[in-house]
């Protein structure tokens, strides 16, 4: 039997693919465009675990071969992050497409192949604005989304949860905090980078990293700690919830960050500048609820995060 990944040549569905294949799984990637040189080179020892399938989640005529797979599980992680404003402004059709159309489609495949149980990939976004920078959001917590990627995320939640109490199959959700680290990289349906990407960048190009207001505080996660939940979702015995936040705890200041970096790369320069663009969340994701029922939490901190992600980067001389 074998599990599906769709996105599975993109940044979190790359690395998902990765951590499938480790322990074991068959993995069927279904995605839009083929496996590039950067994607076979990343997943290349477990080559021979690993089937590629390219089509358009919005053709139901595209999915249809993954039948002949063997498909008993589904992570679904397939999306257009257009959170960018100039990109949910030009293309907000299409992001309600992909991100909403295409689940149905395949949570109709998933109902058809009766498949044991189909992970959503949601983000960290469904929660919005509003909330106390200082304070945790854990499952419970209100939602605000706002965006069109947060409304389009949550909207796939509840068809997820909804699909699996019609057709009989297990269902959950799994909310993503702050994702970096190797296989980012700007595609036709991820313009948006994260702050470590940026900064990294710019370290293994031996450029400045420009800086505004330094106690800024800001969340990520190391993506091999991401799939590594991911995994431990999808393969449990069973599951106590059908939502589940996956994110490190940690909630670093730009100044720790910057320190962070220095430790790794003495020579690192950084500029003043009041213009600069922080992205990234400012509030942490409670993952009480995955440590408790399933035992897991994040293996990288921040510090062994960015020391791991800069050597595969100068490792791969990727400079982007």
């Amino acid at each position: 039997m074998a599990t599906l990944v769709t996105g599975g040549t993109g940044f979190v569905g790359s690395n998902i693919v990765k951590a499938l294949a480790e322990r074991g799984h068959e993995v069927v990637s279904f995605d839009i465009v083929a496996p590039n040189a950067l994607v076979e080179k990343y997943l290349k020892p477990w080559a021979e675990q690993l089937t590629f399938l390219q089509g358009d989640m919005l053709i139901e005529a595209d999915l249809e071969p993954l039948a002949a797979h063997g498909v008993s599980k589904i992570v679904h992680a397939g999306v257009f992050t257009g959170v960018l404003p100039e990109v949910e402004a030009a293309r907000s059709r299409s992001i309600v497409d992909i991100n909403v159309m295409a689940t149905t489609n395949l949570l109709e495949l998933a109902s058809r192949l009766s498949v044991e149980r189909f992970l959503y990939v949601s983000s960290g976004s469904v929660y919005g604005e509003g909330h106390d920078p200082d304070g945790t959001l854990h499952e419970d917590s209100p939602l605000q989304p706002r965006s069109l990627y947060a409304v389009t995320k949550y909207t796939s939640e509840l068809l997820t949860r909804r699909y699996g109490e019609l057709h009989g199959f297990q269902t959950v959700s799994v909310r993503l905090g702050g994702p970096y680290g190797p296989m980012e990289r700007v595609t036709g349906h991820r313009a948006n980078q994260s702050l470590m990407k940026d900064w990294t960048g710019r370290l293994v190009r031996d450029e400045p990293i420009e800086v505004s207001d330094r106690t800024l505080r800001r969340s990520y996660t190391y993506v091999p700690d991401i799939a590594a939940g991911i995994c431990a979702v999808l393969d449990a015995p069973s599951l106590s919830h059908d939502v589940y936040n996956n994110s490190s705890t940690a909630n670093n200041s730009l100044e720790e960050m910057i320190e962070i970096l220095r430790d790794i790369h003495p020579g690192l320069r950084v500029v003043d500048s009041p213009s600069s663009d922080v992205p990234g969340s400012a509030y942490r994701l409670d993952v009480t609820r995955l440590r408790q029922d399933l035992g897991f939490a994040a293996r990288f901190d921040l510090a062994s995060g960015l020391q791991d992600y800069i050597a595969w980067r100068r490792a791969e001389n990727f400079t982007d």
